[in-house]
């Protein structure tokens, strides 16, 4: 399960695709330092939605290219076509690993600050890569296709033309089947993401993949038969090219942010404490990523896809990281104004000038809690006679304001705060019953590790809000009158958290 990532965003999708729907507009939250225990050295990766994909590809038709996840002879095979085709001399090897099937190890000690890679432009696939087929390259710039679904339609085109493409070797040692909620059913989604928060994202991705290829159909594809046969490019292979660009296409900044798949570099798995990440280098011309840390001989060497919540790992890439060993994991907390409010109308055009609604989502991670859910909460129970600081209040909810000090108000803390806890409590109460509902499938000897890992999501979202609603607890206990947090709430936080 090799995957390569710095921050993947979905920000250049096509407006005219289905797909543009696919955009992330997420703000930059920040989060007030509080003490946290990093992960161990040496645990990484542990799930993946793997099992539910394998068992889908025996329903689907054959994809006739590609290779096993953990294939070597096929990785082997890459590694020499790409040192005849100018990879220079490499300080890792494709291995068999214990996280993630086939990954990069060490050949000899690496140093931390070292430059590892340095694959040349040639090397990588891009917008701008010169088709095998350069008739259907050009019908596809005809039609002004953007990159998401053009580079989707140049790898089926690449894949189909076997021995014949440049790139035969590469994508000989892609994964046949990716690791992608893709290839889940409806009924899959509906059963195993029931209380996940990612359960409509996954929904609307697989919905926008299926309508872009049916766009690219209607307006190309069929009126361009011989070049673009049914038999070559369906709804399987773009789940499949699109399954490979989700879990592998990487965002090179200092390329002017040019996306693009970067071969070999594309077998380094992710470990949630490393913080390199894949660029172009322009001293040396090439891709490469600097080690944060040292690796002896035989040990996997891992870079960061981002700072990533479990469920957006499982979203994008089809695998979750083992419990606690994820600092970036978050749930989304719903925020919503009171409509029993007198003031309700004046603060919901606050929050629409500065682009925030009602409900609003924010993420809470076991770190801490961002400055913004906090500007809300005041909102939400300023009194009117604070209505002067209305449009304070919404705009440093929305991450707009130049200032980065904490907002404080103090006469309405503690009921702010209070209305924080309720709202925890609130989402805590829906894991809740979905896994005294479920509880059986969890356990179920007969339910494979793909099946588990929705529920490990739900499961892991429900321990980080409990964890942290806890701590919260104790926060508020500290900082504000004791009448202020009811006894029968702390009763309740302290039994579930045993």
């Amino acid at each position: 399960m090799a995957k390569a990532s710095s921050v993947l965003q979905s920000t250049l999708l096509p407006a005219y695709s289905p797909l543009y729907k696919l955009r992330n507009q997420s703000f930059t939250l920040s989060f007030p330092p509080l003490p946290v225990s990093r992960c161990r050295p040496g645990i990484h990766c542990s799930v993946s939605a793997g099992e539910t994909t394998r068992r889908s590809v025996e329903e689907a038709p054959d994809i006739s290219w590609g290779c096993e996840i953990d294939s070597l002879e096929n990785a082997t095979s890459l590694q020499n076509w790409l040192s005849d085709s100018g990879l220079p001399p490499q300080k890792m090897s494709i291995d068999r690993v214990d996280i993630g099937e086939r990954g990069l190890v060490a050949s000899q000690n690496l140093r931390k600050g070292e430059k590892l890679l340095f694959v040349p432009p040639s090397l990588v696939i891009s917008a701008d890569s010169e088709w095998t087929n350069p008739e259907a390259g050009e019908v596809m710039k005809r039609y002004d296709v953007p990159d998401w679904p053009l580079l989707a339609t140049y790898l089926i085109s690449e894949a189909s033309l076997q021995k014949n493409s440049r790139w035969f070797n590469y994508i000989s040692a892609l994964p046949r089947q990716p690791y992608s909620l893709l290839y889940w059913t409806r009924t899959e989604l509906d059963m195993y993401l029931e209380a996940s928060q990612i359960r409509e994202r996954a929904i609307e991705r697989i919905t926008n993949v299926v309508g872009t290829y049916e766009d690219l159909r209607s307006r190309i594809f069929s009126k361009h038969p011989h070049l673009f046969p049914k038999e070559v490019f369906n709804d399987e292979t773009f789940k499949w090219s699109f399954g490979i660009l989700f879990s592998r296409l990487v965002r090179l900044p200092s390329m002017d942010g040019r996306f693009a798949l970067v071969p070999w570099a594309d077998m380094l798995n992710h470990n949630c404490e490393v913080e390199t990440f894949l660029d172009y280098d322009k001293s040396s011309k090439g891709v490469v990523f600097t080690t944060d840390r040292p690796y002896q001989p035989g040990e996997q060497v891992f870079i960061s896809y981002g700072n990533k919540s479990n469920g957006e790992l499982l979203l994008s890439y089809g695998f979750v990281p083992r419990e606690g060993t994820n600092p970036s994991d978050s749930v989304e907390l719903a925020l919503s104004l009171r409509k029993t409010d007198e003031c309700y109308k004046e603060k919901l055009d606050a929050l629409k000038k500065h682009g925030l609604s009602t409900p609003q989502c924010f993420p809470v991670r076991i770190t801490g809690w961002p400055m913004e859910l906090m500007a809300y909460a005041y909102l939400v129970v300023s009194p009117p006679d604070m209505r002067n600081s209305f449009e304070e209040m919404a705009k440093a909810a929305s991450n707009k304001t130049s200032t980065k000090n904490d907002l404080k108000y103090p006469e309405i803390e503690e009921e702010a705060l209070q209305y924080i806890l309720d709202s925890c409590e609130t989402s805590i109460s829906k894991y809740s019953r979905f896994l005294k509902v479920n509880i059986t499938k969890i356990v179920h000897p007969s339910l494979y590790v793909g099946k588990i890992v929705p529920h490990l999501v739900c499961l892991l979202s429900f321990l980080i809000v409990g964890k942290w609603i806890n701590g919260f607890g104790h926060y508020i206990s500290k900082t504000v009158k004791p009448k202020s947090v009811s006894e029968t709430a702390s009763c309740r936080l302290v039994h579930k958290r045993a």
